[in-house]
């Protein structure tokens, strides 16, 4: 199975969630989407829908291994289940939420930067280290952890507080916490860490090592 990191920004680096109505809504999207009906045969009952409450019909096209939102970009660790399914989930993603957004905004024109990049993960190092990179992006609002990319954490018990109040991001679901189970495959990388992912995240997070990894992560 080919695991892929998909991950976009918004045009010009502009903010794409500006509240938490429009993360809600992505949100929705990645449950809304994930279907191979045609994304206007897709239903909810209404604007305000919860994942729970949508009405999907189709199969799947991809399992999502992990996600997180940032205000002006998001990432995903998708594979596919349907032949195409990759590129035809995240078009459908895309188009879906810039229409919401434009809408919402009144404003018109593209709202992501080109094309999402969807890099294939092939190897083991960068296997082991995408979801833990995903699930720090988050830190980047701490001030204790803004370096964390080039390793240096000064206070991990702060920032696990600070993951673990992000709703917007699939760390949560990972550590037990139901956020937004039914939009995620966490089986893949709990099997890789013997059923205890959250025991080898926090291990991380205290050894960080981000310089062997830096290259791989193609931000």
């Amino acid at each position: 199975m080919d695991v892929f990191h998909a991950l976009n920004r918004g045009v010009d680096k502009r903010v794409i969630f500006q509240d938490n109505q429009d993360y809600a809504r992505f949100v929705h999207d990645l449950f809304q989407f994930n279907c191979t009906t045609p994304a206007n045969n897709t239903t909810r009952t209404s604007q305000n829908d919860t994942v729970s409450r949508s009405v999907i019909q189709g199969e799947k096209l991809v399992d999502i291994h992990g996600w997180c939102l940032m205000s002006n970009h998001y990432h995903l660790l998708l594979s596919e289940r349907i032949e195409g399914g990759l590129s035809l989930f995240l078009r459908k993603l895309n188009v879906g939420y810039a229409k919401y957004f434009n809408e919402r905004y009144k404003r018109s024109g593209t709202l992501f930067q080109g094309r999402t990049k969807k890099i294939l993960i092939d190897n083991d190092a960068y296997f082991l280290h995408i979801l833990n990179y995903i699930h720090l992006n988050p830190l980047d609002t701490l001030s204790s952890a803004l370096l964390w990319r080039e390793r240096k954490v000064t206070d991990a018990p702060e920032a696990l507080r600070t993951l673990q109040s992000y709703r917007w991001s699939s760390y949560l679901d990972y550590a037990g916490v139901k956020n937004f189970p039914s939009i995620l495959t966490t089986s893949l990388f709990n099997a890789t860490f013997d059923g205890n992912y959250m025991k080898a995240f926090e291990k991380y997070l205290v050894d960080l090592n981000m310089s062997e990894i830096r290259h791989l992560t193609h931000e």
